[in-house]
């Protein structure tokens, strides 16, 4: 990272969704770089398919060395939301990022799209992402170098991306639409707001899921590239760094990274949606 740029010793970063893959990344990326991390998340139990849970984060992001609190709650419910944020205020007096990262998926055709994983998108996606940053706001106002990012792609209207599943686009594209809109409502308070998007799959636990899942991890990068991509764009000061949509290699790559071998993926990682 350039050494002109501010580190995040001593800032406050409130992430959703954040017990295990790309989310917990972020925050462990933000705590080696001195952030105190405040983590909304439902999993205080194991998963008997999946790895983590906040507490198993909380100790993760501690061992990265800066201090964490989880709070075990549903991003959809405006009181945990906001039980998030008294939390933070409560152990480190304020808040300088927030990061929507907690989303749910499917791409089943409409036919088959079940009404309950409709709404669950919506609600996790959309209404998650306005509740948590809507709740940080005030606190934002009061920060040095603000920021909200958001796990979003760019907008993309090509009929391929449209009519591939268009319920699951509906609710990214709708987190994007709120960033990009809270990047001008808010830019005379100097509060920035950015999406990130992944270039390629990430080796997460949605991909282990899916049919060809080895062959579909060896074509994946690892999460530390979003990670590392979101701790580039937050370390930027505010007023320079808002209203784009960042895809994680080019971020890097404009910083100064020339190898992006590291993270993993081989010769030819998969491309990931919404990008031509």
């Amino acid at each position: 990272m350039s050494s002109a740029q501010s580190t995040l010793t001593g800032r406050t970063m409130v992430i959703s969704g954040a017990s295990r893959g790309i989310g917990l990344a972020i925050a462990v990326a933000a705590a080696e770089k001195g952030a105190n991390i405040v983590l909304l998340a439902k999993t205080a139990e194991p998963h008997p398919k999946l790895p983590g849970t906040v507490h198993t984060a909380v100790a993760e992001i501690e061992a990265a060395g800066s201090k964490a609190v989880a709070v075990v709650g549903d991003v959809r419910r405006a009181e945990d939301v906001q039980r998030t944020v008294d939390t933070a205020m409560d152990h480190f007096g304020g808040i300088d990022i927030c990061v929507n990262n907690a989303s749910a998926i499917a791409v089943e055709p409409t036919e088959e799209l079940s009404v309950k994983k409709f709404d669950l998108m919506q609600e996790i996606n959309l209404r998650g992402t306005f509740l948590l940053t809507k709740a940080c706001l005030p606190q934002l106002r009061n920060s040095a170098n603000p920021h909200v990012l958001t796990i979003a792609p760019p907008l993309n209207l090509s009929r391929r991306w449209l009519g591939a599943h268009p319920s699951y686009t509906l609710s990214k594209y709708g987190m994007a639409l709120l960033t990009l809109g809270w990047a001008t409502e808010y830019a005379e308070a100097g509060i920035a707001a950015n999406c990130l998007w992944p270039q390629t799959y990430i080796a997460t636990s949605a991909v282990s899921t899916m049919a060809d899942a080895d062959a579909l991890l060896g074509r994946s990068r690892s999460p530390r590239i979003m990670a590392d991509a979101a701790v580039e764009i937050l370390s930027r000061p505010a007023e320079d760094t808002t209203g784009n949509c960042y895809i994680d290699a080019e971020v890097l790559l404009e910083s100064g990274v020339a190898d992006l071998s590291g993270y993993g993926g081989g010769s030819d990682p998969i491309v990931d949606l919404f990008l031509d």
